[in-house]
Order: C-alpha cells, then sequence, then structure tokens
C-alpha cells in the first residue's frame, strides 16, 4: 500500500472505526469493476457517516463508487476513477414500517430478500422482484434501476417510492419526498436517484409504499410457433380488461435457457400471472384460453400458484440465468412502442443471425425487451460480431422511436459497444445536474453515459 493509501484508510478508519476499513488487496479485489479495484474500501453504517467520507472524499478529490451486495456492478460502464468503494452493507436497519398505512422506510443495504420476509409475516409485498434477488440489496437495485415482470400492474420503483435520503458529492446529507402517500412537500429530487448508479449521491434510506399481497395467484401460458401469435395474444390483452400481474414473451431459446416446465423449447410462450377471488381467476383463465386459440396457440396450460411462482422467479432472474448459462453473453435492453415489438425483434433476429450469433428474448407486455446476443467464446471475431450485431440493434431501435442501452457485456467489449445506446439530446442537461449534485465529480464518474 502506497503512503497516500495508508493516509487515506487512516483518516476512514477515524470515521467509521479501523475494522471497517478494508486495503488488503484480495479484499479490494472483490469491489473490482471491469478489472479495476478501489486502492480502500470503507463500510459505514449511517447517514452521518456516509456524509463525512463524502466530505473528505471531495477535499482530497478521491473518487467513490458506492456498493451494495455486488451484484450488479459489472452492468454498464466501469469508473474512470475508482479510489474508494462505498460498501452499504451495514446499513440494513428497518426504520419504520406502518402496515395499516402501507408504508416502509428502509436503509439501503436491507437485502431484498429479507426485506420480503418481513413484509410477508404482515401480507404485503413490495414489488421491486428483480434479478439476483436473493442476494441484492434495496439501495443497489433502485441505483441501477432495473425493473421487474412486476411492473405490468405496480410500474417502476419510481412509481412506489415514496421518498430518500442520500448524501451528495459535497458530503450534503439530504432529503427528499416523504413516508407518506400523499406527500407535497419538496421537489421529487429522489427520482433523479433512481438508475443513476451512484453518481448523484449515495442512498442512505429509502421510504415506499407497499402493497398488499394478493391471496391467490394463477398463472396461464400459451405456446406459439412463431413470435406474431404472441404478440397478438399481448394485443388482444392490452386491449382486453383483464388486469395482469405479469404478461412474458419468451423466445425458443430464451424458453430453452430458463427450462421448467413452463417454457417450451422450439417454441414461443407467452407466459401470464393473474390474481383474483376463485370467480375471478376462472374468469380469467377462460378468457385468455380464449384469446390463445383464437390467435393460433399450439397449446395452452393453466399453472396453479406453484407453478406460477415458479415461472415468475425465472423470468425474474432473465439476466442472471443467462449470464450463468452463457458467460460471454450481451444483453440489450430496449423499450419501444409495444404496436413495434414485432418490427424490433424482427431486427435484432436479422442482426443477429447476419453475423453468425444465437439469441434469445425476453419482452414485457409494456414494450421492454431484453434481447441476449449468445456468441460461443471470447475470441475476437466473436467481439467484432458482436459489437456489430448489438451496435446495429441500438440503430434500429432508435429509427423505431424507442430506446436501448446494454446492461450486461463482458468488460473487455465494453467499449466496443454504446453502453448507453443512441446519442441523447438530454445529454447537456444530465451533466448540468451532474454538476449541481457532485461538483467535483467524486461520485461514479464515468458510469453513467460517460
Amino acid at each position: 500500500m502506497s503512503v497516500a493509501s495508508q493516509d487515506v484508510s487512516l483518516r476512514l478508519a477515524e470515521i467509521v472505526g479501523g475494522e471497517n476499513v478494508l486495503a488488503e488487496r484480495a479484499r479490494v479485489a472483490e469491489y473490482a469493476i471491469g478489472g479495476m479495484a478501489p486502492a480502500t474500501v470503507a463500510r459505514p453504517s449511517s447517514g452521518e457517516e456516509v456524509a463525512e467520507i463524502l466530505k473528505f472524499a471531495a477535499a482530497e478529490r478521491l473518487a467513490v463508487v458506492p456498493t451494495g451486495a455486488r451484484t450488479k456492478l459489472g452492468m454498464f460502464l466501469p469508473p474512470r476513477r475508482y479510489d474508494v468503494a462505498l460498501d452499504m452493507s451495514r446499513q440494513e436497519r428497518l426504520i419504520a414500517y406502518d402496515p395499516g398505512d402501507l408504508t416502509l422506510s428502509v436503509e439501503a443495504g436491507m437485502p431484498l430478500a429479507k426485506l420480503a420476509e418481513t413484509l410477508e409475516q404482515h401480507g404485503q409485498f413490495l414489488p421491486l422482484d428483480a434479478p439476483f434477488f436473493s442476494r441484492a440489496t434495496v439501495g443497489g437495485t433502485i441505483s441501477v434501476g432495473v425493473d421487474s415482470p412486476l411492473r405490468q400492474m405496480y410500474g417502476t420503483a419510481r412509481d412506489y417510492v415514496l421518498g430518500m435520503e442520500f448524501v451528495t458529492g459535497e458530503g450534503t446529507l439530504a432529503k427528499s419526498g416523504g413516508r407518506v402517500v400523499k406527500n407535497v412537500a419538496g421537489y421529487d429530487l429522489h427520482k433523479l436517484m433512481i438508475g443513476a448508479l451512484g453518481t448523484l449521491g449515495a442512498i442512505t434510506k429509502i421510504h415506499f409504499r407497499t402493497f398488499p399481497r394478493p391471496a391467490d395467484v394463477r398463472g396461464f401460458a400459451a405456446i406459439f410457433e412463431d413470435a406474431a401469435g404472441a404478440l397478438e395474444m399481448r394485443r388482444r390483452i392490452a386491449e382486453s380488461p383483464l388486469a395482469l400481474m405479469t404478461l412474458e414473451i419468451l423466445s425458443a431459446r430464451a424458453g430453452e435457457i430458463l427450462a421448467g416446465e413452463t417454457f417450451f423449447p422450439k417454441h414461443w410462450t407467452l407466459v401470464a400471472s393473474f390474481a383474483g377471488n376463485e370467480s375471478v381467476l376462472a374468469r380469467q383463465e377462460r378468457e385468455l384460453r380464449r384469446m390463445a386459440e383464437e390467435c393460433g396457440a399450439r397449446d395452452t396450460m393453466a399453472l396453479d400458484e406453484e407453478r406460477a411462482a415458479s415461472a415468475m422467479a425465472r423470468v425474474r432472474e432473465f439476466a442472471a440465468i443467462i449470464l450463468d448459462a452463457s458467460p460471454a453473453a450481451v444483453i440489450v435492453k430496449m423499450g419501444v412502442p409495444p404496436a413495434r415489438m414485432k418490427e424490433i425483434l424482427d431486427a435484432g433476429a436479422v442482426a443477429a443471425e447476419t453475423h453468425g450469433l444465437a439469441w434469445a428474448a425476453m419482452a414485457r407486455g409494456c414494450g421492454v425487451i431484453y434481447f441476449a446476443l449468445l456468441p460461443g467464446g471470447r475470441s475476437e471475431e466473436s467481439r467484432t460480431a458482436v459489437a456489430a450485431a448489438g451496435n446495429r440493434i441500438i440503430a434500429s431501435c432508435a429509427a423505431l422511436g424507442g430506446n436501448a442501452t446494454v446492461p450486461w457485456s463482458p468488460a473487455e467489449w465494453k467499449g466496443a459497444l454504446r453502453v448507453w445506446g443512441a446519442e441523447r439530446s438530454d445529454f447537456d442537461a444530465m451533466r448540468s445536474v451532474k454538476k449541481v449534485f457532485d461538483p467535483q465529480g467524486i461520485l461514479s464518474p464515468g458510469r453513467f453515459i460517460g
């Protein structure tokens, strides 16, 4: 360790305690992003300690990256500089919970799985059903902005995050929003933190609206020869009175990789889940079966609660399962108007197959598509093919009025990919916001859009 690094570690130890500062090479390597490891790791236990760390970092021009369980550090771009990893995992307390008012406040390091268990005891849940669920933290999940299959009914985190406490790049402990559903105080500045990858502030506490857990949930799967029938069924569902909890369409290869009895290799699968009393459940299944038959489904399957939960969990973990099955996978996330989903799926298939790449896709009913390019390895030839196909898909998405990013790819390939998609007209405004929240540019520099 250099003298400078020793001085940094000593100062951090004064703030969080020596036992909560890691500087050994093997330990800091666990926090590496794209092959870049920090010099030091600090593990604060409160927002006040986070504020002191960031004040010190700003004064010394140290680059700081907030982290949680580190399940998503490989997403998007690595930082340009990386001096201190701010490990928020010690901050995992339940601050306040009022089941009667359906409100909850937790620290950012709270594990999603632990929070789900607490809510389950009161018959409630949070629709933050994100990938890497068993290990991910609340703060990390909010920071990267990943969505959930449950957005079909409950929207995204922006719809049920009521407020936050966070620390700016100057070390100011700030609050936005509140703990109640009807809150009119201040601006919704906390919404800027959702998906910002820790570039605007270090999230310390989050206030949520919770939801009653449905008493009875069922599922339904319809199997099609191709995407056209599944997408036509999606359209009919959207125009119907049916209120589904989840609605996903999986390509043949996606079904093969996800496996399980719900998904069928060599065929496209539309899988949905819904809740209600027995009469509502029966009507929903009846309507879905009728639509499936009218859209040319080759088979249908009703799913009881256990099988529906299993299917939803596999869909939730789509990215994790793809990356485990194909470590060189590149996953492009696209958002298009739902009416253009077939066009962008066709464009993705052509781009992949033109460059000799296997592919798998999962399309959400709301128009969000995860398109995985599956090269056979990490050779230079594979990198060139993936870059050409990926960038072609991004351009096609922009031409259809959508937006595309590349959340996951091998670290050494990121320079060849348009990770944040097509150029954005609001880049100057985003840069101005960054300057306000982080004047010294110390928070996760380069992670977001560069």
